[in-house]
């Protein structure tokens, strides 16, 4: 981190791109440090989004050629105006589309054949549109992307920043500092991501960066984070996404920015789930589209944050302080109930104050004396507050003492110039600079920024300045956490048999359109794939399911076998603990019946008879299909219970053995398989395979499957097994089924 932070504070060390960098990293650079600047469609009609951009690029005094133009007019803004491309005076460079929509396709075919390699296209009128017309010309707009290769955002985008070029081609009428600083921010909204640079610029950090993507018919934003991965200036990435198109471009670039140590910090749309033909199924209903964002991004080095407040205490974090070394926090107060809200807040994100060493607690109790907490969080009390440099050295023991890897300092910076207060802060912005450790202030309650204390901030680069205690401890934690990550993840691929690939293509040709399997095909599918499974054997007749009974052996269970009753227990389908041979014919002849009086006439391919296996613990395992991040796979506790409790963990598919146990352990289901309260402990291993197994097919079925709903997994401490299996397929007839 530190050779990050030292080319960030150089403004002056231009970057360009290396010859191996990508295609699009070489684009992007163009669009963000282009030679001139030409204006298409100028217009000086008041409030014109032109005319606006226009007086950006002149009062930030952008150092390029600017060239506006307009067919009808000979001079506009006091400057000459040109007809077209040919008649400029050099060859364009970056394009700014402002044409009404049905000319801009013309425009950007024309500006690539003049010669140029960039473009923002602001006007609106494309996909964001319902009418027809605006759909046609949304498809040509992009084709004519594809074609020219020109690097283009938009279209309806509000225009970019490039703060190390003075180049502002937004329509923003506020103040910018035009600061090379370290943070870049790309996103779909115009008017969000402008709020958070005026947010951040008002809290005195510089942001480097600002790309508004709009309708992304060009560049997506994940283009735009390799981009900032690459460029050394920038320190962290903020986006806002409303949705991944393309998963794998997503998750590249999110391997690049952690490669480069830099954290994604994400605004993302989607906490309310939006149905899919997954959600037939438990697995489907409890892996809604922001828990699987959350399951895939989180891994590879992205923190998604819940509100714009939170975004920006989390991206002031990162961009004041290095990842720690470890979780041992430790914090200096002047008031005991400031240090019960420390701890307790810190507490409630299962974060804890760690206790100081020896030499540390010594120090401190013959500094301090009576009226003071010597322990940790320190409430430094009257003696300190009677005298200044006590205060001092209490805060530099806690930064000085071995035992600890992050310090708090509860206080907040003054909001008018105070002698003592800003030299103390002098004091400790040089403590920390020489610590290798985060220092961070924290006020517990947002109070704000006038002039004055956001131009002391920019003097304390060293500290983290946070407001708001809720929002510190989220912003902390995620510091924490992405501290422990791996640098690199590696890619893993699915690990199946050849013999399971063949079972998985002859069960989707067999399915011949149908919106899920039924139990019998659904288990036998997970068989191939490794995962455990009951012993069972499909009967017709009463009399077969009593001899399918003996040979497995009693307590049984008897269920309903068909592909439409996807929940069997719903309607009565399934029937537990049958002793004895009169009971197994009972069973049959009961469910029988009661299928053939269900409405629809659902079709009848047997009764199943199971072995009943005496569990410790009813788990779920499962996968979804998501629209936007690809397959998942689902662990947690299972049952009938399994909406309410909602204990599930998800990790991204395929996965591993390594993988696969940390996924069981982010669960409460994980601790009890430990062995919990003396208890003794359960098979993982079972659950292990069963997670890789599931994973592997949702790899190798390539979205051909919707969900997997294992539910219940029973386990017990010699062996693990899949009782029930339900597939639905990504097809339309599961579509229909749902609902779509």
């Amino acid at each position: 981190m530190e050779a990050l932070a030292s080319t960030a504070s150089h403004p002056s060390l231009k970057w360009t791109p290396s010859d191996d960098a990508s295609d699009i990293v070489k684009s992007i650079h163009a669009m963000l440090h282009p030679r001139n600047i030409v204006l298409v469609g100028a217009t000086d009609k008041p409030g014109n989004y032109a005319e606006r951009i226009w007086n950006n690029l002149i009062k930030y005094q952008y150092a390029g050629g600017l060239f506006p133009i307009n067919s009808k007019r000979e001079t506009i803004w006091g400057v000459t105006c040109y007809k077209d491309f040919a008649s400029l005076p050099e060859r364009p460079d970056h394009v700014l589309v402002l044409v009404p929509a049905r000319f801009a396709v013309q425009v950007v075919r024309d500006a690539a054949a003049a010669g140029a390699r960039s473009a923002t296209i602001v006007t609106s009128g494309f996909s964001e549109l319902q009418d027809e017309e605006s759909q046609r010309l949304a498809v040509e707009l992009k084709q004519a992307i594809k074609e020219t290769g020109l690097a283009v955002t938009g279209p309806n985008c509000l225009g970019n920043l490039s703060a190390g070029e003075n180049l502002f081609t937004n329509i923003d009428d506020r103040i910018v500092t035009m600061e090379q600083g370290a943070v870049a921010i790309a996103g779909q909204s115009g008017a969000i991501v402008m709020a958070i640079r005026q947010a951040l610029e008002d809290r005195g950090v510089g942001v480097g960066y600002m790309v508004t993507t709009g309708n992304e018919s060009g560049l997506e934003t994940p283009d735009l984070m390799s981009y900032f991965a690459a460029d050394p200036s920038i320190r962290v990435i903020v986006v806002y996404l409303e949705g991944v198109r393309n998963t794998k471009g997503f998750r590249d670039a999110c391997k690049a920015a952690r490669a480069a140590g830099k954290p994604v910090i994400a605004l993302k749309l989607g906490a309310s789930e939006g149905g899919r033909a997954a959600a037939m199924a438990h697995t489907g209903a409890l892996a809604g589209s922001i828990e699987t964002f959350d399951a895939i991004s989180t891994r590879e080095g992205v923190i998604r944050v819940r509100g714009l407040d939170e975004l920006i205490e989390t991206t002031e974090c990162f961009v004041h302080a290095d990842p720690p070394k470890g979780n041992r926090l430790a914090a200096v107060s002047l008031s005991g109930g400031k240090r019960g809200l420390l701890i307790d807040a810190f507490y409630s994100a299962g974060l804890n104050f760690a206790p100081l060493s020896a030499n540390a607690s010594e120090q401190l109790a013959q500094m301090l004396g009576p009226g003071s907490i010597v322990g940790n969080p320190l409430d430094a009390g009257f003696a300190a507050v009677v005298d200044p440099s006590v205060y001092m050295k209490s805060i530099k023991i806690m930064i000085d003492d071995p035992d600890t890897d992050v310090v708090i300092i509860d206080s907040e910076l003054p909001k008018a110039p105070h002698e003592m207060r800003e030299r103390n802060l002098r004091i400790v912005n040089e403590m920390a600079g020489q610590a290798n450790k985060p220092v961070i202030y924290i006020s517990a309650m947002s109070i704000g920024f006038t002039e004055f204390t956001k131009g002391l901030r920019k003097t304390l680069p060293n500290v983290a300045v946070m407001q708001g205690l809720d929002r510190a401890v989220g912003a902390i934690k995620s510091l924490i956490e992405y501290a422990g990550l791996r640098k690199e993840v590696p890619d893993i691929v699915s690990s199946s048999k050849a013999s399971a690939r063949a079972v998985l293509e002859k069960t989707l040709k067999a399915a011949n359109g149908a919106a899920a399997l039924d139990e019998v095909a659904s288990k036998a599918l997970l068989k191939a794939y490794g995962i455990p499974i009951s012993k069972e054997a499909v009967a017709q007749t009463a009399a077969e399911a009593v001899k399918i009974a003996k040979q497995i052996g009693f307590p049984v269970v008897a269920k309903v076998v068909s592909p439409d009753i996807l929940h069997k227990s719903d309607i009565g389908g399934v029937v537990l603990n049958l002793g004895n041979a009169a009971e197994v014919k009972q069973a049959f002849n009961d469910i029988t019946a009661r299928v053939k009086k269900l409405k629809g006439k659902p079709k009848l391919e047997g009764i199943l008879i199971a072995q009943q296996v005496k569990a410790d613990l009813e788990l779920v395992v499962g996968a979804s299909l998501d629209a936007e991040m690809g397959p998942v796979v689902l662990f947690g506790t299972g049952g009938v219970d399994i909406e309410l409790m909602k204990d599930v963990a998800l990790a991204g598919a395929p996965l591993d053995a390594a993988e696969a146990k940390h996924l069981i352990a982010r669960t409460k289901a994980g601790v009890k398989l430990k062995g919990y309260r003396g208890k003794p402990a359960l098979h993982e291993p079972s659950a292990v395979k069963a997670l890789v197994g599931l994973s592997n097919l949702m790899a190798d079925a390539a979205g051909r499957i919707a969900s997997v709903d294992v539910n219940p997994f029973l386990i017990n401490s010699k062996l693990g097994v899949a009782v029930d299996g339900l597939i639905v397929l990504n097809n339309a007839a599961a579509s229909k089924a749902a609902g779509h």
